[in-house]
């Protein structure tokens, strides 16, 4: 088929090329904002079915010591140590069970992510939480200059780090996607995939990476698959640089942590 174009048009498209038009209009196209929404079941030695990690790690109440926040590879030391991120503020909030709220954004990237450091008696809340998010419900925005941030379930993206509550209760959950979006998730929890597996289902959303076996939740593993998946890679290889970076800090050898760490259904 062949495209007409008139005289008048063609001069159009020339004022605009040649005097500065067409950058006038670049400038008005804004990149829409991708958001990544973390929510941390801090360690709790006296609150959760695990195996005693020291006293200020495993004070389930105290997001400063703890080792899924604080710590040195906790997430909120992590990311504000890692030169991909910007720690931008704490953000308030009216969840009496989140203890710190804090929102980072990406350094190269329009990617915002919000981390929740949920106190650690509340691991049942947090599991739920993290499941409505995944399921397109609870939609939380945030103010950030001029823009609008989209958290909950407005997320692009919902993690959740620490210990798979789902091993010691049962949920009473029915969930229903709220819309036709297929928002991905990360869990780094011991057997999360066995676990998680008939909720996520339920809840529409597409399991990025989730674990197989015993593991610990540290955040360099989601810094990793993060870098992937703001790169837009596909899920195997956003799976591969998660199983790297387990391997880097862990030293399990690549074949154990491709078994551990694994996509899709």
């Amino acid at each position: 088929m062949r495209i007409l174009f008139s005289l008048p048009l063609l001069a159009t498209w020339y004022c605009l090329l040649f005097f500065g038009g067409l950058s006038s209009v670049a400038q008005e196209i804004t990149v829409s904002p991708r958001t990544v929404h973390v929510f941390v079941a801090l360690c709790d030695n006296d609150n959760q079915g695990i195996v005693p990690v020291s006293k200020n790690l495993g004070n389930g109440q105290n997001p400063k010591t703890n080792l899924y926040w604080g710590a040195l590879y906790g997430v909120k030391t992590h990311f504000k140590k890692s030169k991909d991120w910007v720690f931008v503020q704490n953000v308030e909030t009216d969840n009496p069970n989140i203890l710190e709220r804090i929102l980072f954004k990406h350094s190269k990237t329009e990617t915002y992510l919000l981390a929740d450091a949920y106190d650690g008696r509340t691991i049942y809340d947090t599991t739920v939480d993290f499941l409505e998010a995944s399921a397109g419900n609870a939609e939380q925005k945030i103010g950030y200059g001029e823009k609008e941030l989209c958290f909950g379930g407005g997320s692009d993206l919902l993690a959740y780090v620490g210990h798979d509550g789902l091993m010691d209760f049962e949920l009473r959950l029915t969930l229903e996607p709220a819309n036709v979006k297929k928002r991905d998730a990360i869990i780094l929890a011991c057997v999360s995939k066995t676990f998680f597996e008939p909720y996520l289902k339920m809840a529409g959303a597409n399991p990025l990476v989730w674990t197989t076996g015993l593991m610990s939740p540290e955040a360099y593993t989601l810094k990793s698959a993060l870098d992937g998946w703001i790169l837009g890679e596909t899920d195997a290889l956003v799976r591969e640089r998660a199983a790297k970076g387990y391997h880097t800090y862990q030293k399990c050898g690549m074949r154990g942590a491709r078994n551990l760490l694994v996509t899709g259904y």
